[in-house]
């Protein structure tokens, strides 16, 4: 999750809260986005642009099998003729 997206949500639950509340905390906006990106950081994820790669590398591979298995089986009917 990028710098942007986790001050955006920092900053949704940071205006959620009462001033009162804010005061007391000091600077409670920085402390949120502070403990989203340590729990955040703990997330087993990868970007849309490695998903994305992969996704293309499994596509061709995927294709690759597919064109082998073809000429394995051309390969057999070869054999058995």
């Amino acid at each position: 999750m990028d710098a942007k997206k986790i001050e955006d949500i920092a900053r949704q639950i940071n205006d959620s809260i009462p001033a009162g509340v804010k005061d007391f905390a000091g600077n409670l906006e920085q402390r949120i986005k502070t403990v989203l990106q340590q729990q955040l950081g703990k997330l087993d994820v990868v970007s849309r642009e490695e998903l994305d790669v992969q996704h293309q590398l499994l596509l061709r591979l995927r294709q690759r099998v597919d064109q082998l298995e073809q000429e394995l089986a051309a390969m057999k009917r070869d054999q058995d003729s």
